[in-house]
């Protein structure tokens, strides 16, 4: 297919077999999209908005289990709703899981499995999915797989906002359902959230989400920062109505029937306040010291690029020691972190340099105003520190090679037509949840190429995966290590490489703008 109307900078790195797939989808995209190529537009609260640094950073609360026999840490976990202080003086109602947002945080060690039963008290279905888990398909959260709250009758097609779709395969279950993760796998920061179908998005943006750690000895042994000098960090902006209440522009407010936006976000949806860890703009006291931070976009559709900005402008190194599944080979030094929803990034700041007193801003540069500002942090006091950051990190990094692949496969991330107008499309299809679009043996090696007309932070169920390449190119710095969600960018071209391990069943990938999997961004994987 010959190349249509593309300007430069769109073409620029998309090189080999892919120049014709990207040309393809791109100008398909300009055609049938009603929306210009934009992340999405921005909602504007209306009250009054804290000044930035005031408030002091939240740590969530991390879970006890209910039980611990049978070599399982057994946990409860209630979805309701709950009125929060997230800004000063503001009573803002949410859903949450044990009534805070973030929910609680569960900490597992690598290989011990961890059950959790969740109960569903809000007026809606929910859906639990523990982000970057290696997890049996029956616990991984599938979209149709719905919790049912007490009193919820369903639609004569059996899934409320799925039009005329059905799914023979859904598993429903009535108030509490058992979630079962063995946590096999590397240890590092993992997620869970709401994953229903056609209302991921107001659900996540409501407040269903929070964190999960995996550990084990040999990180703990590293000298790693530790204790308070860890923290973790869910970066997510929101923004407010002038009643308080979580202002998002969802086309049926109950979230019961009709999904999607209105039309200026079909795109995804911003919010102009940055919350980190539920706190607007926030403030923490540290140590002179190093500090690891433990980052992840909660975002809908936001990204940042993030610096740490002294007071008289010096940038301070982030010190990457791991990726979304976990600890690298060894160490990439970066002096700002783009950061795509869902993605995660393991870092070490060392605030040694700055002095008692100073002020170390982390800003976005792909902010403005308000949005400009995440957070800060400020030097109290001299101490001393015996952390390290050791040249060798990890040995257990999988070792594939282009050449270990029993197939390669394309896909295009691109805008287009549904049933009820705009959408979002995988391969020039909508997500439907009776059709499998990939088969992939137990055990395979696979090379995926995808191809995005915008930004597009993909995401794979059940498997780790490396970057190969972009653009034709070598992968940049930010994309080491281990990863399950990479960031394509407009008009750029990707190549990863996984081996699907773990377990058979039916599995999902798909974008992590949560406004384009809502509508339609997403594609059954099924493990044979």
């Amino acid at each position: 297919m010959p190349k249509r109307d593309m300007t430069r900078r769109r073409v620029l790195g998309i090189g080999g077999t892919l120049g014709a797939m990207a040309a393809a989808g791109l100008a398909t995209s300009a055609k049938l999209s009603r929306r210009p190529a934009v992340t999405g537009d921005q909602l504007t609260s209306r009250v009054p908005l804290p000044p930035a640094f005031q408030v002091p950073l939240p740590i969530p609360g991390v879970l006890k289990p209910v039980a611990t026999s049978g070599g399982i840490d057994r946990y409860q976990i209630t979805q309701r709703e709950a009125t929060l202080e997230i800004l000063p003086g503001v009573r803002t109602p949410a859903w949450t899981y044990e009534g805070t947002f973030p929910g609680p945080t569960i900490e597992s060690r690598r290989g011990r499995p961890v059950n959790v039963t969740h109960r569903n008290q809000l007026p809606v279905p929910t859906v639990v999915h523990l982000h970057g888990g290696r997890t049996p398909a029956a616990s991984d959260g599938y979209p149709t797989d719905l919790v049912l709250p007490d009193g919820w009758r369903e639609t004569a097609h059996g899934m409320p906002g799925m039009g005329a779709m059905h799914d023979p395969r859904a598993v429903t279950s009535k108030l509490t359902r058992d979630y079962t993760f063995p946590l096999d796998q590397r240890p590092t920061l993992l997620w869970y959230h709401d994953h229903r179908m056609d209302f991921t998005a107001p659900a996540i943006w409501r407040g269903l989400a929070g964190l999960h750690l995996v550990r084990d000895d040999a990180e703990e042994s590293l000298g790693l920062p530790a204790g308070p000098r860890e923290l973790p960090l869910m970066i997510a902006d929101r923004a407010f109505d002038e009643h308080g209440n979580l202002a998002y522009p969802a086309l049926d407010g109950t979230l019961r029937e009709h999904p999607g936006v209105l039309e200026p976000y079909l795109g995804g949806v911003l919010g102009d306040v940055i919350l980190v860890n539920g706190a607007p703009w926030p403030v923490h006291e540290v140590d002179a010291a190093r500090h690891r931070l433990r980052v992840l976009n909660a975002s809908n559709a936001r990204h940042y690029d993030l610096q740490a900005v002294t007071g008289d402008g010096r940038r301070l190194d982030f010190i990457q020691v791991g990726a979304d599944q976990g600890l690298l080979t060894a160490p990439v030094v970066h002096q700002n972190l783009p950061i795509a929803p869902a993605e995660r990034y393991d870092v070490v700041i060392d605030f040694a340099p700055v002095p008692v007193g100073g002020l170390v801003k982390i800003v976005n540069r792909l902010g403005s105003g308000r949005t400009r500002e995440v957070m800060a942090f400020r030097v109290a006091r001299k101490a001393a520190d015996h952390s390290r950051v050791p040249r060798i990190l990890s040995h257990d990094l999988p070792t594939w090679h282009r050449s270990d692949a029993t197939r390669v496969r394309d896909f295009s991330f691109r805008a287009g037509r549904m049933r009820h107008g705009h959408g979002w499309l995988i391969g020039g299809r909508a997500f439907d949840p009776a059709r499998t679009d990939v088969t992939a043996r137990l055990g395979d090696v696979e090379v995926w190429r995808l191809i995005a007309d915008v930004h597009h932070p993909v995401h794979l169920h059940l498997v780790g995966f490396r970057v190969l390449t972009r653009g034709g190119k070598a992968p940049l710095p930010h994309d080491a290590g281990l990863k399950d969600t990479v960031s394509l960018r407009p008009g750029e071209s990707t190549e990863i490489i996984t081996r699907f391990d773990g377990y058979r069943g039916r599995y999902l990938f798909h974008c992590h703008n949560a406004e384009h999997e809502d509508m339609g961004m997403m594609a059954n994987l099924e493990i044979t």
